[in-house]
């Protein structure tokens, strides 16, 4: 039987052209005004999940 894709794992990471896992950082939802600008510039940013935790989320959202 074909594996189903984890809705939850498919919201949160995707997948780029080249095959790495990305997803954004935590933290900038809410408390906003305690951080300062630099820490809500680098919040913006997408990160590459690395390791083990790339290789099982490859096998969750389907490779």
């Amino acid at each position: 039987m074909k594996k189903k894709t984890r809705k939850a794992v498919a919201k949160r990471f995707k997948r780029s052209a080249t095959g790495k896992i990305l997803h954004k950082k935590p933290g900038r939802r809410h408390l906003a005004a305690s951080k300062t600008r630099k820490q809500k510039r680098r919040l913006r940013q997408t990160i590459q999940a690395t390791g083990k935790v790339a290789q099982s989320l490859s096998l969750e959202l389907g490779s």
